[in-house]
């Protein structure tokens, strides 16, 4: 099995309930969108940590 992708970890990839899959929340080019779905989208320019902790700082 491969190692984490920066997607797994990036707060545009979004778990859908209509579908019941992940997906990029962000609107990607036709080239960006073929290098994501084969899983070859290294270095993406719209890549933000999830971060849990960062979020419920805010909230205080």
């Amino acid at each position: 099995m491969a190692g984490k992708s920066n997607c797994d970890c990036c707060a545009s990839y979004v778990f859908d309930d209509e579908y019941g899959y992940y997906r990029c929340d962000v609107n990607l080019d036709e080239d960006e969108m073929e290098q994501f779905l084969r899983g070859t989208l290294d270095n993406c320019p719209y890549y933000q940590p999830y971060d849990e902790y960062k979020i419920v700082q805010k909230q205080n």
